[in-house]
């Protein structure tokens, strides 16, 4: 397991916020070297410790709670942003981003109080969600004394391998379900960075061991009726947080391709211009890729509306089916919208460089690997279908799993 490296000993007393000169220093400096670590895969544990001195993980925190006070609009930029920089770096924050608002944001009990000041000092939460189907060892909290233990295997425990701690779906003896959350350096945990997948090669999608991890009585939470897990529609915003990736990635895409183009001298003889840069059709492809960047953006930030909408209906009480429906709606068409395109984008970007773009050494291939391994969780087909049901059946979405 590779291991990161010591937290900072100096930290702004205040997180970044959303827009912000200090959160662009952030980005950029996240997006250096981005290339260079997917090729050679360098997980980006120094990028991971500069959004944690940063704070970036408190960006959807009230001011009041020490946070960064951000929209889900806002948030979803930031998404976009952090996914033009290295989308490897975006996807490594969905789970957090995702535990913030299932509990931390909006905390109704002590624990959750306590998980809520530990995402103001800036610390970063990992998932481990998954039992492999026929495992020989699924997870489950016994009791032992006082305290419990947690033993088990999960697998695709995105962002694990750079948390500070982990969250962790399981059931108890009675088979009830819970969350567990634990420091992730605990006795007994081990991260294995075993994730073998064409793109996104450096999130931390591995396999997380728990072997007789201890766990204090304040450090889990039974499910509660209507609440995180159990409410319909409630892994939308996980869903966007995929989309919103994607569309950063056809940013990144038509950046590298204007610098491409603008770094050749020669064109083909029977070219549509001297050089490439002058050439009629290669602008063509590089107006089509800012074109579907503008498109996609707009449409991940018009369904992350909704779900500001959705956020403050639940606290003035419930949001109604319709609204909820509405938000699952709209980031399934986001989904099946920017996938396309992101996928069609990074094909292009080699319309405009030709075979020598090709060369590994360039690592534009990133791009489609990337777009492509995102666009492959839950797949767009499933989406488009369930929309053509609805529209021409009446049929409902999907309300549970991971729709």
């Amino acid at each position: 397991m590779t291991r990161p490296p010591d937290h900072p000993a100096s930290e702004p007393t205040s997180p970044v916020t959303a827009g912000s000169e200090r959160l662009r220093a952030l980005i950029d400096r996240i997006a250096q070297g981005a290339s260079q670590r997917d090729l050679e895969r360098i997980h980006p544990h120094e990028q991971i410790a500069a959004l944690r001195a940063e704070k970036l993980g408190a960006l959807r925190l009230r001011t009041t709670d020490g946070g960064g006070g951000a929209t889900l609009r806002e948030l979803f930029a930031t998404v976009i942003a952090l996914g033009a920089a290295d989308s490897n770096v975006a996807h490594i924050l969905r789970n957090h981003f995702v535990f913030i608002e299932r509990i931390a944001r909006t905390p109704r009990t002590a624990e959750h109080v306590q998980w809520q000041r530990l995402a103001a000092q800036g610390l970063v939460f990992g998932l481990a969600n998954t039992d492999a189907p026929r495992s020989p060892r699924p997870s489950v909290l016994r009791k032992a004394g006082p305290s419990y233990v947690l033993d088990g295997i999960k697998h695709y425990s995105t962002g694990c391998l750079y948390a500070d701690h982990i969250v962790v779906r399981t059931v108890d003896e009675e088979r009830r379900s819970l969350t567990v959350i634990v420091p992730a350096d605990r006795a007994g945990i081990t991260r294995v960075d075993d994730w073998d997948g064409a793109g996104q090669r450096l999130t931390g999608t591995g396999t997380t061991v728990f072997e007789s991890v201890a766990v204090a009585p304040h450090e889990f939470i039974l499910d509660e009726p209507g609440q995180a897990y159990s409410r319909p529609h409630e892994s939308t915003l996980a869903q966007l947080f995929l989309t919103a990736i994607n569309a950063g990635i056809i940013r990144a895409v038509l950046a590298d391709t204007v610098q491409l183009v603008q770094g050749r001298g020669r064109n083909f003889y029977h070219g549509a211009g001297d050089r490439p840069a002058d050439d009629s059709l290669i602008q063509q492809v590089a107006g089509n890729l800012s074109s579907a960047a503008f498109a996609a953006e707009c449409v991940v930030l018009a369904a992350a509306d909704v779900q500001d909408r959705i956020g403050a209906a639940r606290e003035q009480g419930l949001p109604s089916e319709d609204l909820l429906r509405e938000g699952a709606l709209l980031a399934a068409k986001a989904k099946v919208i920017v996938d396309d395109l992101a996928i069609r984008s990074a094909s292009s970007i080699y319309d405009a460089g030709g075979a020598s773009s090709t060369i590994r050494s360039t690592n534009l291939d990133r791009h489609w690997r990337n777009a492509r391994t995102l666009a492959s969780h839950n797949p767009t087909a499933y989406k488009a279908r369930s929309i053509g049901q609805l529209e021409i059946n009446g049929t409902p979405l999907p309300t549970g799993s991971f729709f």
